[in-house]
């Protein structure tokens, strides 16, 4: 897929654990592994906010575009 997730870059820069992650913003562990892998087909505006406010990021920092090859 050409859009690539980097939650784990702003986990490891804020140096913070998935779980928490997850308990601050609100979905399941198992969600947001989901998201975090790559393997999401969608993500709610709601969550990507609720992100960018607890990593103290921009949605830019979180997901990028990459072109097939």
């Amino acid at each position: 897929m050409p859009v690539i997730v980097d939650i784990d870059v702003m986990l490891a820069r804020r140096k913070m654990a998935v779980g928490e992650l997850a308990e601050r913003i609100g979905i399941t562990p198992t969600n947001l592994a989901v998201l975090k892998n790559g393997r999401a087909k969608a993500v709610r505006f709601s969550t990507l906010d609720a992100l960018c406010e607890v990593l103290e990021c921009q949605p830019g920092d979180l997901l990028r575009w990459e072109p097939e090859r």
